[in-house]
């Protein structure tokens, strides 16, 4: 199975021809995902980054995803809803592109025997393609968090390049610079993709296609959603403890997070277990429709460019 259904005019696709296909259509997926889901991305790192033991002022304090939206928009302007946005923009090419490769790569090498590939294999795949595009984002996302982190007005706030610059003087490339946090962005994409692929390959593969174009855009969009609701609920501990570790320390000259399976059982003990679900409202707000935008996306680009190209 493959991750759209092909034509008759892309059979004829050669490898170096899919692979080109992919990163166009992986980067516009990217794209238009990041562009309307980026202010729930900027809420739930700002929920995630939240400590109620630090945070005593109550007109910081967020209570909510619209609590957090009205005193964003009050205190830093509507721009605010989009800081950091141009380190996922950067990103999103090579990392979506990066991931439908390793992912369609991995395939035949997880078959096990079997003739089509399994929701096992599917899983594996998307396992090994979130790992490997978390290798390649992470600057990106130390760059975004510290964005998103900052509270200043949107007109005040620090630039890309300003905080890029700022980081990499302060602390290098290395596990305290532009890599910080690197396995907890491993074990988060690596779990996402793993429950998103798995599960919208395998219950796509359990219907055929529905002749009516609305309909099929209708189930995939709903299949895409689910996945994207599973994934987040699965992988949301280490997206808060990579946030803590990416994110400003509560004692700027002490470093308190550090390691993913540290900063989990820090929360857990000072905080509680639902802590390490901040940010899960707005993040399945974001990835729900935001899983199935994207593998729609992705899917109808590729067979338009295989299809006229």
């Amino acid at each position: 199975m493959k991750i759209i259904m092909p034509s008759d005019n892309a059979k004829e696709t050669t490898g170096l021809k899919r692979a080109c296909f992919q990163i166009l259509a992986g980067g516009s997926a990217g794209f238009v995902e990041v562009s309307i889901m980026q202010p729930l991305d900027v809420v739930k790192t700002r929920l995630q980054l939240q400590n109620k033991i630090v945070t005593k002022s109550k007109t910081e304090l967020y209570t909510g995803v619209f609590d957090c939206f009205k005193k964003m928009y009050k205190n830093e302007g509507v721009f605010s809803f989009w800081k950091g946005i141009i380190p996922p923009i950067m990103a999103e090419t090579p990392k979506r592109a990066l991931k439908f490769v390793c992912f369609e790569q991995l395939k035949p090498l997880l078959m096990f025997g079997h003739e089509k590939p399994t929701p096992l294999t599917f899983s594996l795949a998307g396992l090994g393609a979130g790992v490997t595009e978390a290798v390649a984002v992470n600057p990106f996302e130390v760059v975004k968090v510290t964005q998103q982190a900052d509270k200043a007005h949107a007109r005040k706030a620090a630039n890309t390049f300003t905080v890029t610059k700022r980081i990499i003087n302060e602390n290098g490339f290395g596990s305290k610079g532009l890599n910080k946090g690197l396995t907890a962005t491993m074990s988060r994409n690596g779990a996402f993709n793993m429950v998103y692929f798995g599960f919208y390959n395998s219950v796509k593969d359990m219907y055929s296609v529905n002749p009516d174009p609305t309909l099929e855009f209708l189930k995939k969009f709903c299949i895409g959603f689910v996945s994207g609701t599973l994934a987040s609920l699965f992988n949301i501990p280490f997206d808060v403890a990579k946030s803590r570790i990416q994110g400003p320390q509560p004692d700027p000259n002490k470093i308190k997070y550090k390691g993913t399976i540290n900063s989990i059982l820090i929360v857990y003990k000072e905080e509680g277990l639902a802590a390490l679900y901040k940010g899960l409202v707005p993040k399945v707000m974001r990835l729900g429709p935001g899983g199935a935008i994207m593998m729609l996306v992705f899917e109808h680009v590729f067979e338009y460019l295989q299809d006229n190209f």
